[in-house]
């Protein structure tokens, strides 16, 4: 960050000398996971920089928003429907932290036995280093996990209730809370979310998620143009990013690895087993696991994860022209998210076997944050399918800290050997 931003953070309450040492941590990380790699695309700079100005930058331009009027929420959870949110002009934002550094800053309120990203998320509040504590009119949480329904309840933050199984009547209730969502941003905003802005929504949603499905379909390239950690960076960005600007961005980004692909540049100088990472989401500033496959000699091609595929699958049907048809078309696509927190979970099974396939994947890396029992459960379920298709897969268990690095490496090096046998 270029500029001094200190007054407005110490406007907004942050504890600037704490906040220093959280961005030189933060900036020491991606040096070493992203910075040091060769041959990236010119325009990734772009992502460099916006995950350096997420801090800075984007923290005046919500400023900004709101002293000119503007509302803004923070989010934890690709459930939370941003196409509603931007229909009643509310700006959402998401506030996952990816960052070791204010893990045990936590530990004053939560046990250390949860998972790293509650823990990060909520260190940075209570350390007193989240620049968006004062930029949002509320929290939303959602249902998907245990540990996040108790911190709900413990700091009084909004919920929204994603069911655990998928039959119609589960569908009710999540359609059912789509339409709270509605009236809670309606209220918020005065702004009444009409089938004119929901259109106008939908299709700039679902036009992001084509940038982001476009990026990685060249990701199935034999040679792909741009890495698995940069990928993986833009998904991140994509997620706390001013919309517009990230549209712009993604499509001159596509451009440049389209003109790679044509003139046979890859990301990678030497070929290697095509990877894909599944599993637990990897908030912005946490690229550990990409890091790790890829400096073994491994190429990660498609992440499964909420800050991959998960994520950007599924664009909303832009066929409907009354506000109930597009709530519903809205509520189906999200009801099509395969999280674990589903019971059963048949859809995942599938679209993972599919996007091996697809992606001509040879071996898989099963990421699991610490304590995260749902994905830790279902990886064996994972597993089982891999092997009926004869896919190796590992699993690795980890946190934020880089003090298992080395034995990490140790276990890539041992499974990328056993693929190249």
């Amino acid at each position: 960050m270029s500029k001094n931003y200190d007054p407005l953070l110490k406007e907004l309450g942050v504890n600037v000398e704490l906040h220093n040492k959280l961005i030189e941590s933060m900036s020491k990380s991606h040096e070493k996971t992203h910075l040091s790699q060769k041959n990236r695309p010119e325009s990734i700079e772009y992502f460099d920089n916006a995950f350096h100005g997420s801090h800075g930058e984007r923290v005046e331009e919500l400023y900004n928003y709101r002293k000119g009027g503007g509302k803004s929420i923070g989010t934890f959870c690709i459930y939370v429907p941003d196409e509603i949110a931007y229909a009643a002009e509310v700006e959402p934002f998401a506030l996952c932290g990816g960052s070791g550094w204010s893990v045990n800053y936590a530990d004053t309120m939560f046990p250390r036995d949860i998972c790293p990203l509650v823990r990060s998320t909520f260190g940075m509040a209570l350390s007193g280093t989240c620049p968006y504590k004062k930029l949002k009119d509320f929290a939303l949480g959602e249902t998907t996990c245990d540990a996040k329904k108790k911190t709900w309840d413990l700091l009084g933050i909004k919920t929204l209730e994603v069911p655990q199984r998928k039959n119609p009547i589960d569908r009710d209730l999540w359609k059912h809370e789509v339409y709270a969502f509605k009236d809670m941003v309606e209220s918020l905003s005065q702004v009444k979310v009409t089938p004119e802005r929901l259109s106008e929504t939908i299709k700039l949603v679902n036009r992001k998620r084509k940038i982001l499905q476009r990026i990685n379909d060249l990701r199935k390239l034999p040679n792909p143009p741009i890495s698995g950690v940069d990928a993986l960076l833009v998904s991140q960005i994509s997620l706390n990013h001013n919309i517009n600007k990230f549209i712009e961005a993604g499509e001159k980004l596509i451009k440049e690895l389209e003109e790679r692909h044509k003139k046979g540049i890859s990301a990678y100088t030497k070929s290697g087993p095509r990877i894909m990472i599944a599993g637990t989401p990897s908030p912005m500033g946490y690229a550990k696991v990409h890091h790790v496959v890829e400096s073994c000699g491994m190429q990660v091609v498609v992440d499964e994860s909420c800050t991959g595929q998960r994520y950007y699958s599924n664009p909303v049907d832009e066929t409907k022209t009354d506000l109930e048809g597009m709530m519903t078309a809205i509520a189906d696509r999200y009801f099509k998210i395969d999280c674990p927190c589903f019971s059963p979970n048949k859809e995942r099974i599938d679209n993972i076997v599919a996007t091996v396939k697809e992606y001509s994947v040879q071996g898989v890396v099963q990421s699991i944050l610490m304590y995260c029992h749902g994905f830790n459960v279902e990886a064996k379920v994972i597993e089982n399918a891999l092997d009926a298709i004869k896919i190796p897969s590992l699993k690795i268990v980890t946190d934020y800290s880089d003090e298992d690095l080395e034995q990490i490496g140790v276990r890539m090096e041992s499974f990328r050997d056993m693929l190249l046998q």
